[in-house]
């Protein structure tokens, strides 16, 4: 039940989200009880979300970890699939598809379950086609309570339970220890110049929304107002002619 509330938020948010853009672009000529301002609360606070979740899920994260195991096992991928990786490079493509896992635990004792699929050259770009020389990579690193190997697992998505979603490993190196420092220098970069880019097309979009979309609403605003007095002027004349008809009988 949890699982079906939730992909249906997932799958019509989208519409949500332009009908509320619609608004907020007409809202000369919307009824004064549609509040704008709660109106633009929501819609910006679900663009944001969106974008945010997008980066967590896409940008490459680090977690020290003690392989425990690294195995295959058969998978039905259909309704989540854009959620997972690709089969082998070379292979035929199937819904129903042998998927290497990588179980660990992390240094607080929980544990956390990786996939390892290719990339291939879909998104996102990772370019991974090594799947299974990280699985016997991922095997060789197995530790045990005589001899712990700290791993920093590099990967990107998410874990959850709900929709069977594992975050997908795209390499792994031995460590110092459960404490080592890794400073995400690609993701620092990434993240300010993507800033820079959203900046420059944020104005953009304002000089585009005062030469083109503002002058637009504006005139359909004046029409409206038109249509408002003519309907008042019919109306009046209306009102009057029973009035004379009434004062002739």
């Amino acid at each position: 039940m949890l699982s079906t509330i939730a992909y249906s938020l997932f799958v019509w948010s989208p519409l949500f989200l332009a009908l509320l853009l619609t608004i907020i672009m007409l809202r000369k000529i919307m009824p004064a009880f549609i509040k704008i301002w709660l109106v633009k609360l929501v819609a910006y606070s679900m663009i944001v979300s969106y974008a945010v979740g997008f980066l967590h899920y896409t940008l490459p994260q680090r977690d020290i970890v003690l392989v425990l195991d690294a195995y295959e096992k058969r998978m039905d991928v259909s309704s989540n699939s854009m959620f997972w990786g690709k089969q082998d490079a070379g292979t035929i493509r199937q819904d129903t598809r042998d998927v290497r896992f990588i179980d660990t635990e992390m240094p607080d004792g929980s544990v956390m379950v990786y996939r390892n699929e290719d990339t291939g050259f879909g998104w996102p770009p990772y370019f991974k086609f090594d799947s299974s020389d990280l699985s016997a990579k991922a095997k060789q690193l197995v530790s045990t309570r005589d001899n712990p190997k700290w791993v920093a697992v590099r990967h990107y998505g998410w874990r959850n339970t709900v929709f069977s979603l594992f975050p997908n490993a795209t390499s792994m190196k031995q460590v110092d220890g459960p404490d080592v420092n890794l400073i995400p220098w690609f993701n620092i970069i990434f993240t300010i110049i993507l800033a820079l880019i959203c900046l420059g097309i944020y104005r953009l979009m304002q000089l585009f929304k005062r030469r083109r979309i503002d002058p637009m609403v504006d005139s359909v605003e004046d029409a409206w107002d038109d249509v408002s007095e003519t309907t008042h002027s019919m109306g009046d004349r209306v009102r009057g002619w029973f009035k004379r008809l009434g004062g002739g009988a």
